[in-house]
């Protein structure tokens, strides 16, 4: 058997593919770092003023500038690699990226529907900060619009936080949408009262409220004749973005139930009147059934 001999190493054969390794990762920093700084620079600056431009929200204009930079990244990334020659590192990277992408969005979905509903509510502002809303049977005062959920205060003070998708889909009624609403109260009389005396009355109350604006004047119409009471339907309107509605409505009540009580006028309330007679039959063989 022959023996074994020692080669020698010769360290200059190393040198070439160093050399082409720390060039490739030179070239994909330099890129990187052009396509980056330069797309960041150019494209956020675009997107903002293109937003501003059409009067976005601020909190959707800095949330399409952060969406922005993080695409130019991902661009700039895979530019660098592809100009650095790193082909097969991005194409399995973009396909473990896809299918990261797919497992996330199934994960996600009341997530990302809640994030696109708050997009839309702070876009079209059906409600903002300050705003009494009703939706599916619920009432609060809008704390606070995030882009995933909407903060309420309730009318006894607890905070609500409802998902953004609940609200955007709801049938939703903004009480203080506009300038003017109208607050309305039904007020029963007896059928033997006086109905031109009753609406004079409820007129008049309504008038010397505070809050209660002139035009539109107040208004009673009959609006029900009902099993007890003919109902007068007192009509009122008030700036709700200056005086409660729920304050308002509550003393338009006190003062015409204390005019009514002034003037005479009945406020009935519902009861059922029997009318007739009962007729007993064989009431002697119910006598000697008692008497056995």
């Amino acid at each position: 058997m022959l023996p074994l001999q020692a080669v020698p190493l010769d360290p200059q054969q190393y040198i070439p593919p160093v050399v082409s390794a720390a060039t490739t990762v030179v070239l994909f920093i330099v890129v990187f770092a052009l396509i980056y700084l330069l797309g960041k620079s150019l494209m956020s600056r675009t997107v903002e003023k293109s937003l501003e431009h059409r009067n976005f929200d601020r909190t959707l204009i800095d949330l399409a500038v952060s969406v922005t930079v993080a695409v130019v990244a991902v661009v700039a990334v895979a530019l660098a690699a592809t100009v650095a020659g790193f082909g097969v590192v991005l194409a399995a990277f973009a396909t473990l990226a896809g299918a990261l992408a797919l497992a996330v969005g199934f994960a996600a979905q009341d997530l990302i529907a809640n994030f696109v509903a708050g997009v839309f509510i702070i876009q079209d502002e059906p409600f903002t900060t300050g705003d009494w809303i009703e939706w599916n049977g619920n009432a609060g005062v809008v704390r606070e619009v995030q882009l995933r959920v909407t903060k309420l205060d309730t009318f006894d003070n607890q905070l609500v936080t409802v998902p953004n998708s609940d609200l955007a889909n709801a049938a939703l009624i903004n009480n203080e949408a506009n300038d003017e609403r109208r607050v309305s109260v039904g007020f029963g009389i007896g059928y033997e009262d006086d109905i031109k005396q009753a609406r004079e009355a409820i007129i008049d109350e309504g008038s010397r409220i505070d809050g209660v604006l002139d035009d539109p004047e107040p208004t009673a119409p009959v609006t029900e004749l009902g099993d007890s009471a003919v109902v007068l339907q007192g009509r009122i309107w008030i700036d709700p973005e200056e005086h409660s509605y729920g304050a308002v409505r509550a003393r338009f009540l006190e003062a015409v139930k204390e005019r009514f009580d002034a003037e005479g006028l009945d406020m009935p309330y519902p009861n059922t009147e029997l009318s007739g007679g009962i007729e007993v039959t064989n009431a002697g063989e119910l006598e000697a059934t008692a008497d056995d």
